[in-house]
């Protein structure tokens, strides 16, 4: 199965790099203007396990159910529907002398079989490189200390 890995080092302590993605509007303000993304319904507690969250993705409906919870470590969501076969996304959280080392880890796999995860993975992990690019740049901005 593809992985796509990408970390980022926050000047910001842990507690704060992970509240952060607590917040209600986390996956609105992390979302890049494309594809455009629209928050559909919310049910459960946030990150914890058993949170569902339907989003638009440009075409793609999409519902993803959070899995892993530990605070200011880790959480984890799995795609329950959308245009992937499987996606795993697991968001780890470490703490580095004051600072945060942030680390998305997505391991995926699209519909078609092993050929077109051969043939097509290389477009995946491109939308993925720039949509993290983003997503990590504005996690500093809003994190760290001016």
């Amino acid at each position: 199965m593809p992985v796509f890995e990408r970390s980022v080092l926050i000047d910001a302590p842990v507690e704060e790099v992970f509240a952060f993605h607590e917040q209600p509007d986390a996956l609105t303000l992390l979302s890049p203007a494309f594809p455009p993304v629209r928050l559909l319904h919310r049910t459960g507690k946030g990150l914890e396990p058993n949170s569902r969250v339907e989003l638009r993705i440009g075409p793609f409906h999409w519902v993803a159910l959070h899995t892993t919870y530990t605070r200011n470590r880790r959480f984890e969501d799995h795609q329950e529907s959308g245009p992937f076969d499987q996606w795993i996304h697991r968001h780890d959280f470490e703490s580095v002398g004051g600072r945060t080392r942030l680390t998305d880890r997505i391991e995926y796999r699209l519909p078609g079989g092993p050929i077109f995860n051969v043939l097509l993975g290389w477009v995946v992990n491109l939308g993925l490189r720039n949509m993290f690019r983003y997503r990590h740049n504005v996690t500093r901005q809003l994190c760290e200390k001016a």
